[in-house]
Parts: C-alpha cells; sequence; structure tokens
C-alpha cells in the first residue's frame, strides 16, 4: 500500500491541565530535531499508525508554525482558555515506524522531572485524524497488536504455564505477556516471529535510557528486570519448539526485561549447542552492547547466527557517557563486530534514532566511518526512548552543525552503502 500524505499541514494539538487535547487551527504543528524547530514537509507526515498512543508532556508548552511564514511560536498560555491550563502533546508510535521529527515542546523550568522511557514523537490534527512526522520502517508485522484477541492470547498463555509450571523462563515470560503485553513474549505464546530469551540479571554497563533497572528517584523502569539465570535446559524447552515450528523464526538473547547478556557466556554457549543438537532450522540471535569480544568469539563459534548491537552514537565520547560501560571501551563493542564478521555471521546495529543527534553532521560521518571499516549488514531504526532535553543534557551534546533531516541522512546512507539494508526487526537469516 502507497505511503499516505496529507494535502496541508495538520494543526497543532495540546492539552488543558486536566489532559483533554485539542487541536487549534490557528496554528500548524511543528517538529524539533535537536534545538530547531520547524514545519515539517507534507512528505514527512504519514497518518498516525494503529496501535500509538498519544501522550500529554506535564510542565512542557507546545510549539506550533504560523501559517504564513512558516516561523515557529511558543504557545505560553491555553489559546482557548487561558484558566485551563496547558501542556504540548506527543505521539508514542507503534513498532516498525521511525521519527522524523520529535514533539514540539519547551520546559516550563529546568528543574522538571525526567519524561518517562517512552519515545515523543511530533503529532497534529487534521481531517478527523492524528497525523506524526515519521515513516513506516519496516514491513514486518511481528509487534501488531491487532493480529490477536487478547482473551484467546490470555487462555493460551495460561495453559502453557500450567503445562511448564518446572520451567522458570517460561513462567517469567508469562508475566512478561500478561501484564507488560510485552510484544517479543505475546509472539512466543502465539508461536510466531521472535522468541525472546532472556537470561542476564546483572549489567555491565549502566545506561542512562535503561528501561530495565532505573535509580531511585529518576522516572520510572518499564517493566521487571529477570532476577534469575536461567539453565541451559529451560533455555532450549523455549527456542526448539519456536524454531521448528515458526518458518523464518528467529530465537533471541538480549531483551529489554535483562542486563547484558554476554555476562551468562557461559549459559549461552552451553543452550546454543543443545539447541543445534536438536535442531538446524530458525536464527539463533543476540541483542548485546557487544562488551566481551572473546565471549562474542565463543558463542559464534558455538553457532550463534547473528549479533545485533545497541549503539546510541558512533563516537565514542556520546558512546561512553550513554552507556556508562564498566570494564569495556567502545573499541570493544567495534572489536565484537569484527569477530563477527570474520566468522562470516550477520550483524545488525540497532542504532538510536533522535532527530538532531542522529542527523547531526559529525554524527553523520562518524557513522559513515564505522560502517565502512566494520561493515555491519542492517541498520534498525528505532526511535531512542528517553526524554530528548534529558538525553541532550547528559551527553553534554553540542551541535557541529545543522541537522542533516533524518530523511535526508536515510537516503545518502542508501547511496554510500547499497549494500547495508534497513529495518526495524531482527531478520531471519537462516
Amino acid at each position: 500500500m502507497p505511503t499516505r500524505h496529507p494535502d496541508t499541514i495538520p494543526s497543532l494539538v495540546f492539552a488543558n491541565a486536566a489532559g483533554e487535547i485539542t487541536d487549534y487551527p490557528e496554528l500548524e504543528m511543528a517538529g524539533r530535531s535537536g534545538s530547531h524547530f520547524s514545519r515539517p514537509a507534507l512528505e514527512d507526515l504519514i497518518p498516525l499508525p494503529e496501535g500509538s498512543d498519544i501522550f500529554v508532556l506535564p510542565g512542557r508548552n507546545p510549539v506550533g508554525t504560523d501559517p504564513e511564514t512558516g516561523e515557529p511560536l511558543l504557545v505560553a498560555e491555553n489559546p482557548l482558555d487561558p484558566d485551563a491550563g496547558l501542556q504540548a502533546v506527543a505521539a508514542f508510535m507503534s513498532p516498525a515506524h521511525t521519527a522524523i521529527h520529535w514533539a514540539a515542546f519547551e520546559k516550563t523550568k529546568d528543574d522538571l522531572p525526567h519524561l518517562p522511557l517512552f519515545a515523543y514523537t511530533a503529532v497534529g490534527w487534521l481531517d478527523g485524524q492524528f497525523w506524526v512526522s515519521a515513516f513506516r520502517s519496516d514491513p514486518d508485522k511481528r509487534q501488531e497488536m491487532n493480529r490477536f484477541h487478547p482473551e484467546k492470547l490470555a487462555r493460551r498463555t495460561e495453559q502453557w504455564l500450567r503445562q511448564h509450571e518446572q520451567n522458570r523462563l517460561i513462567q517469567h515470560l508469562g508475566k512478561c505477556c500478561l501484564t507488560y503485553r510485552c510484544p517479543a513474549a505475546i509472539n512466543y505464546f502465539l508461536r510466531k516471529f521472535e522468541a525472546p530469551l532472556p537470561t542476564s540479571p546483572v549489567c555491565n554497563a549502566q545506561c542512562i535510557g535503561c528501561i530495565s533497572l532505573q535509580p531511585s528517584g529518576c522516572c520510572p523502569s518499564t517493566q521487571d528486570r529477570i532476577a534469575f539465570v536461567p539453565t541451559p535446559k529451560e533455555i532450549a524447552e523455549i527456542a526448539v519448539p519456536h524454531l521448528k515450528a515458526v518458518t523464518g523464526g528467529v530465537a533471541s538473547f538480549g531483551q529489554g526485561c535483562e542486563g547484558e547478556p554476554l555476562l551468562q557466556a557461559d549459559t549461552i554457549e552451553k543452550a546454543i549447542l543443545l539447541i543445534r543438537k536438536q535442531t538446524d532450522l530458525g536464527t539463533i540471535n543476540l541483542n548485546s552492547n557487544a562488551s566481551l569480544p572473546e565471549a562474542v568469539d565463543r558463542l559464534a563459534h558455538a553457532g550463534l547466527d547473528s549479533l545485533r548491537v545497541s549503539m546510541n552514537s558512533a563516537r565514542i565520547e556520546y558512546h561512553q557517557r550513554y552507556y556508562r560501560p564498566k570494564g569495556f571501551t567502545f573499541d570493544s563493542v567495534k572489536q565484537s563486530i569484527r569477530i563477527m564478521k570474520q566468522h562470516g555471521r550477520f550483524v545488525s546495529l540497532n542504532y538510536f534514532i533522535l532527530p538532531g543527534f542522529t542527523d547531526d553532521p559529525a554524527e553523520f560521518a562518524a557513522l559513515c566511518e564505522l560502517i565502512g571499516e566494520y561493515h555491519p549488514d542492517f541498520l534498525q531504526l528505532r526511535n531512542l526512548n528517553m526524554d530528548p532535553d534529558w538525553y541532550f543534557e547528559s551527553l553534554e551534546f553540542k551541535e557541529s552543525g545543522a541537522p542533516i533531516g533524518i530523511r535526508s541522512w536515510l537516503k545518502q546512507l542508501k547511496q554510500k552503502f547499497p549494500r547495508l539494508r534497513f529495518g526495524y526487526f531482527n531478520p531471519p537469516v537462516r
């Protein structure tokens, strides 16, 4: 189906203090890229994807654009009722969509609590619907939540849990499915696409935007971290039936509900060998910070098919400030990529997208240098789930020039690296 764009720029949307959202046709929507506010182009805009959410942003005032001049305008009080209060609004898009602009807002004061760990995309209103500044980055439908009936899923999951009461990992995934509605856990219980294999309760980084563990007084984590290390048998009990049953199936170590899986390399190595004794089907993948090259080498020897490397930046200083690593460096990450490629295996970069940072000219140059030297196969275009202002402050980010623009950034990458593939999810590679 061809992408649909609007005929005119959508209106600004905002909320009152009670969280009631309305549009304001006197101003057009704006988007933000780093410190730059602008009116999105028509080709930047698509209908809000099904399964997305709309968030209000306390303590943040919206920015719109003047319909005549296109200049950004800060809205400092509710234009419909000054006594009703004012909050900016953003979209949290469903998976497989990547932001071109993040929501245009300014904080009302410096010491506001950080926004929760979600991505905040620019959104407007036109012709009875919301529009976002974004594009679909992967046609795969593996995490679309309209694929199943919740009641049927709950019955199937509860039955599966009763049948596997002794498998702690299956019980853990049951909570992920029923409590957090984790798409990866849901796919496991539906026998679809990619099955998660969380293994590590500990980590060797202290990522600012970690979704499974945050210090007290910060922003809340979005889910609980796994509290035990499963046995190779418990892991294989999940992976083997899944890879046998699903055409093009994937089983992935390294999930949002755990720390760094490479710290459990002994367990994962045994699990891979056990899985491959029972089936040659499907892809065994590892989502990782790629911090331990020697462990990556062992797992590649054991039969690991693909490695997805989480990366916020291709520049050492910003990588270090985000990951706050304990006992590894950015050179360790690059060495892990090199080792997987030497084994002839597949490497993806899970490259966090934040307009104004990702498409900063110096960041783009650093990414091109990394791709040219280490030859990853795939770039996953996943939105950074973090308060953008907090991110820029934490990294002490300094712009090297005006942002390239996410669409232009992607076009140039495709031209420079014609063999590099792009998407959102871990692709099957066998």
